[in-house]
């Protein structure tokens, strides 16, 4: 399919709107589908450090006795 101006290919013969729509709409589910899961990976590794340096702050500072893993009441 050939146009003869790049404002007849934008246009498409009147479609033009319905399929750019729809080519927008997939292109930002796709983003999506990307960044989402990038995203959650890094949330979840900064928890992770986190953790390990709260563990660390903890084990340094006061550490547990042997055998005595439950929380005194």
């Amino acid at each position: 399919m050939a146009f003869s101006s790049f404002n007849e290919a934008l246009a498409m013969a009147g479609h033009g709107p319905y399929v750019w729509a729809a080519y927008l709409l997939t292109a930002a589910v796709l983003a999506v589908l990307v960044v989402t899961p990038m995203r959650r990976a890094r949330l979840s590794r900064e928890q992770i450090q986190a953790e390990l340096r709260r563990l660390s702050a903890t084990a340094t500072t006061s550490p547990i006795e042997e055998g005595d893993h439950a929380p005194h009441t």
